[in-house]
């Protein structure tokens, strides 16, 4: 006869696993003696080392007690249900695994290559990392809201990056990003930047479906919220005021 703990030790488990064996039905549970301790039988070890070898091997809890008191043909039959759905189960971590790699490894998971080699090109010409996972859910974005510029952009962003002067202002902008928004030194920054856009014939304020883009870039920077704002405002006074000049035009012309 068997103590608790000595059943769980001839089984190689632990007692709290032989009580919760007890508590799913798995194992019956023998009435105390007049010692008010419960004795084991041999035949409780044998039970317990087969409930352990199920376990082990993955069968669910649940389908091991009808296991145990299978007959041959249907014991094979389950195990071979059981084995079935390991597999499939092996089957799924496998792709979760390869999706996590994937997740580590890069952006490759959401972004087309062409977006990713940007993105690496930005680390080796050494852009800050912050401002990579910026432009990498910049890119998130832009791909949801507006996927038929997307190819136009790439073209446009490689383009910025071959250019000197573009590189210039996109590193000094980088480097800005934690200036308080009063600091002097964005000021001939904004009109560097104004007198690119205008050069480039670019809008800082950009299309409506892009408003969620530029919230994702200034959320990061007092200082780059100033920047996009300024610029923005200046292209609206140029718009304004070409507008203006037109209505003039038109207005000498009529006379």
């Amino acid at each position: 006869m068997l103590t608790i703990s000595q059943l769980a030790a001839t089984a190689g488990v632990t007692v709290r696993t032989v009580r919760h064996y007890h508590h799913v039905g798995l194992l019956p549970e023998p009435e105390r003696d007049s010692s008010g301790y419960r004795r084991y039988r041999a035949q409780a070890a044998v039970d317990l080392i087969r409930i352990r070898t199920l376990a082990d091997a993955g069968v669910p809890l649940a389908r091991i007690d009808a296991l145990l008191h299978a007959e041959p043909t249907a014991f094979a039959s389950a195990i071979t249900d059981i084995d079935a759905a390991l597999q499939r189960k092996i089957d799924e971590l496998t792709e979760y695994r390869r999706r996590i790699t994937e997740l580590a490894s890069g952006e490759g998971l959401v972004l087309p290559p062409e977006v990713v080699a940007i993105l690496n090109r930005m680390r080796s010409l050494g852009v800050s990392e912050l401002r990579v996972r910026l432009e990498r859910d910049a890119w998130i974005l832009m791909q949801a809201l507006d996927p038929v510029s997307m190819p136009q952009r790439i073209r446009d962003k490689n383009a910025g990056f071959d250019d000197p002067e573009t590189m210039r202002l996109y590193l000094a902008c980088d480097a800005s990003v934690d200036w308080e928004p009063d600091d002097p030194r964005l000021d001939p920054l904004i009109d560097d930047l104004d007198a690119w856009e205008i050069k480039h014939e670019r809008d800082s304020s950009g299309p409506g479906n892009l408003k969620l883009v530029f919230s994702r870039i200034v959320e990061a920077s007092p200082a780059w919220q100033r920047i996009l704002e300024e610029l923005a405002h200046r292209a609206k006074q140029r718009r304004t005021a070409g507008q203006d000049s037109e209505a003039d035009t038109l207005v000498t012309s009529d006379g």
